[in-house]
């Protein structure tokens, strides 16, 4: 994007702390001088809140494509409506989840890849997608009764497993969630100053 802004994203199953770590980061981004907007998918927006309403439900699942249409939907209205604008304000987007997600949770039941891609054609490619990368059974250790209805070790290891594919083909950076928070947080707050420092001096003032 033009200007200072920049998009983040963290991605990873359930239980590997991106909610914990967008916090962290965001308090020492904003102390070192920065705009800040934290934000997740699915988002706020009528058919987020749809979404998340459906992930705590222990009903028979949708069918997958409609779930990816739903998420891409979503994500639409996500990037139209709060990341696009930020990022017109020079601010500093970090997102929980965004379409490698559908990826991952979608890819796991057999919906195909590109046309996961190309349905999200639209979505801005992010300056920094970051996996936190945990094992499935530590996972489900963290989360204990906090569930919802994609977390299942067996569907949870083909989720990592596209998760790795996508690290693999360059669209993630891999940082192993499974190590004491302050380790992880140091890793990843090193990773966004030395971006933010290379836009800044691409920028100029």
């Amino acid at each position: 994007m033009a200007g200072k802004g920049l998009f983040i994203v963290l991605e990873g199953i359930d239980g590997s702390g991106k909610d914990t770590h967008i916090k962290f980061l965001a308090k020492e981004l904003r102390e070192l001088g920065y705009a800040v907007v934290e934000t997740a998918e699915p988002s706020r927006d009528r058919v987020g809140t749809f979404l998340k309403r459906y992930a705590k439900r222990k009903e028979e699942r949708l069918p997958a494509e409609s779930e990816a249409l739903l998420y891409a939907s979503d994500r639409f209205d996500h990037v139209k409506n709060v990341i696009k604008p930020a990022l017109r304000r020079d601010q500093i987007v970090i997102s929980a989840r965004y379409y490698y997600s559908s990826m991952a949770y979608q890819g796991a039941v057999g919906v195909d890849l590109d046309w996961i891609k190309e349905m999200n054609r639209f979505a801005l490619k992010p300056d920094l997608a970051v996996l936190l990368d945990i094992l499935p059974e530590y996972s489900l250790h963290r989360l204990k009764r906090r569930r919802s209805i994609y977390e299942d070790s067996d569907y949870l290891r083909k989720v990592r497993d596209i998760y790795i594919k996508l690290v693999n083909e360059g669209e993630l950076v891999k940082v192993d969630a499974d190590r004491p928070k302050r380790v992880v947080q140091g890793e990843l707050l090193s990773m966004i100053q030395e971006l933010v420092e290379r836009r800044n001096a691409k920028s100029g003032p």
